[in-house]
């Protein structure tokens, strides 16, 4: 892919849509927690598209599938920080479900792309 072809995957859009709510809903959250549960949920959602790209900047294919991994481990990182600040009342049981609905998304085009690396491009080291 060319330098700016990580903006044809369909994970890459979704996943920059739930950095920029993530972004949104930890605005409101207590004074308290920004150095806590905001930075941690802000750096795991950034860590999913952050490693997406840089998976599919490497040369290998079997590179990208470890950052297709490293990816997806951010991803469930951050589905227990959204059941926690769901649980400590600071988002609403709507905002949860957006949220939680738009990582499920996400979950499912990462899979989806590193089956496509696996099934496709297994010829690649």
């Amino acid at each position: 892919m060319n330098e700016k072809g990580y903006k044809r995957l369909k994970v890459y859009e979704a996943a920059h849509i739930l950095v920029k709510d993530i972004y949104h809903a930890t605005e409101v959250f207590p004074r308290a927690e920004l150095f806590g549960l905001v930075s941690q949920m802000r750096r795991a959602a950034v860590s999913i598209v952050a490693n997406i790209l840089e998976g599919q900047a490497r040369a290998s294919k079997k590179e990208f599938r470890q950052f297709i991994s490293i990816a997806n481990g951010s991803l469930v990182e951050l589905e227990y920080y959204l059941e926690l600040t769901y649980d400590l009342h600071y988002i609403s049981e709507e905002t949860y479900q957006q949220l939680e609905r738009q990582r499920i998304v996400v979950g499912s085009l990462l899979g989806g792309l590193a089956k496509y690396i696996r099934m496709n491009l297994s010829h690649d080291d």
